[in-house]
């Protein structure tokens, strides 16, 4: 049973799914270029950027991630957000990269790697952004409609047609992909920076309300101890705890520290900014938001544990805990705030994936500028194809282990050549073509084979043995060695 009330919590989340679809289209009308499409035309301000990237940053697969590491690893499952608070802290602070590469006036990361390393680099730089931006992003359908079906109490059973599983998991998964499809096509990232701001409110509220909720009534003694007695230390310190450990800290700091330089969702607010100084403000005053991001969820799961006991779906431990746990009302609210990060999540991911594929791949193929019109159809006609991609993928991929080391291996796919091509860009003048291809190469090389090698029956044990921090360790590591290495390799031209 649920208390999710049909005509009570519905309407709540019927009325929002209107205010924020009306806002959406509405600001459709001012999209005149692609500029205004793809970077709201660089005047996002200190207050809306703040807005904008909390809100694009917490989805429901964030929150489902975010409880599963709770109710999976107690406190220590906090790590990775006390990781990317510290860094998005230091970098914000400094302006360490973020402020040459606003300075330089570039749509994406790809275009500014141009400058220094060629246009075959850039080339590649997007292919590899997009590919791990897009397997990456597969999985956001499937866990936004687990999340809903599980909480709402629909019945999960499925029946096969064509080869594919239909049922409302899959009807959840269709209707956020069109809702937020609708307004991201129309209204590119001036539709992304209003419904941000909106959702930013609701889901504040609903996460708030929820938390105190349970706060009050599981208690925090009872977390604490719940911690405790399933984890001992290791629940609170990732060092110590036998599933985590030094490597698993490790890959953290690369990983988090990678994703503020590079990830291009988060880095696209700094591009929309109105000059450097609003973008590095926008990261020192949201980094706070990183920790709570991940300790909020986390108590929710830690609390799952604390009332449900162990299950064998740690994913949907959370929404099952809160499907009877919160009242009728505030029900309608905590839906309205998942759906509110969901729409911002995925609106945003679809839009920065496929600036991506508009400026950077398909830039060798216009060999004549296109006008604004044609660009911002073939920008609107990407997305919808992204869109396309997501559906299909989100029902054939089958999501295994844990939620958030899927993410981190996929991500890590370009974040490591990324963001020691975009470092070597702004610091490094020894740096070349050379280096930067075998940087690619290696960092996509590793993540790619072990993401392989799990999935192959043959090879899984062999993977397993290996594990996924370490992994991706080793392409951080090897993606830095191969520029140094690959660029002093490069014979130097003798001037006359």
């Amino acid at each position: 049973m649920t208390n999710f009330n049909w005509f009570v919590d519905g309407s709540i989340i019927g009325l929002y799914l209107l205010l924020a679809m009306s806002a959406g289209i509405y600001v459709r009308k001012f999209v005149g270029k692609v500029d205004d499409f793809l970077v709201a035309g660089r005047e996002m301000n200190v207050y809306l950027g703040i807005a904008s990237l909390a809100a694009t940053e917490f989805g429901i697969v964030t929150c489902m991630y975010t409880a599963e590491s709770g109710y999976k690893y107690g406190f220590a499952g906090v790590t990775p957000g006390i990781t990317m608070a510290l860094a998005m802290l230091v970098i914000g602070y400094t302006g360490f990269c973020i402020k040459p590469l606003r300075d330089s006036g570039v749509i994406t990361i790809p275009e500014l790697i141009e400058k220094r390393f060629g246009p075959r680099v850039r080339w590649l730089a997007g292919v590899v952004i997009v590919l791990g931006g897009l397997l990456n992003m597969g999985v956001f359908l499937r866990v936004g409609g687990q999340f809903l079906v599980k909480i709402v109490g629909l019945n999960p059973a499925s029946y096969e047609f064509f080869g594919f599983r239909f049922g409302y998991l899959e009807a959840m998964m269709a209707t956020l992909l069109i809702g937020v499809a609708v307004y991201t096509i129309l209204g590119g990232m001036l539709s992304v920076l209003i419904t941000d701001f909106l959702q930013f409110v609701v889901m504040s509220a609903g996460l708030i309300a929820v938390t105190i909720l349970i706060l009050v009534n599981v208690g925090w003694e009872k977390i604490a101890a719940t911690v405790e007695t399933n984890y001992g230390v290791g629940g609170f310190n990732p060092f110590v705890h036998p599933e985590l450990g030094w490597q698993y800290v490790v890959f953290q700091i690369l990983l988090n520290s990678a994703a503020v330089l590079t990830w291009q969702t988060t880095i696209a607010r700094v591009l929309a900014a109105k000059d450097s100084q609003t973008g590095q403000k926008i990261y020192t005053r949201t980094a706070f938001f990183f920790v709570c991001r991940f300790l909020i969820p986390a108590i929710w799961g830690i609390a799952a544990l604390a009332t449900l006991g162990k299950v064998t779906n740690t994913l949907e431990a959370m929404p099952t805990f809160l499907s009877t746990f919160v009242p009728v009302g505030l029900m309608g609210l905590c839906i309205a705030a998942m759906l509110a990060a969901d729409m911002s999540t995925d609106s945003s991911y679809m839009l920065t994936w496929g600036s991506v594929i508009y400026n950077d791949i398909m830039a060798p193929f216009r060999k004549t500028p296109w006008s604004e019109k044609k660009g911002i159809f073939v920008n609107r006609t990407i997305v919808a194809l992204i869109g396309v991609f997501l559906l299909f993928w989100g029902l054939l991929y089958p999501l295994e282990g844990d939620l958030w080391t899927y993410l981190g291996i996929t991500g890590t796919i370009y974040l490591a050549s990324i963001s020691v091509l975009l470092i070597a860009s702004c610091y490094w003048k020894g740096a070349n073509n050379w280096g930067a291809f075998g940087s690619i190469i290696f960092a996509a090389a590793i993540p790619m084979t072990f993401l392989i090698l799990d999935k192959t029956p043959a090879t899984k044990e062999f993977a397993k043995s290996v594990g996924p921090y370490y992994s991706g360790i080793a392409a951080y590591v090897c993606s830095a060695l191969a520029m140094v290495v690959f660029s002093l390799l490069k014979p130097r031209r003798v001037e006359a």
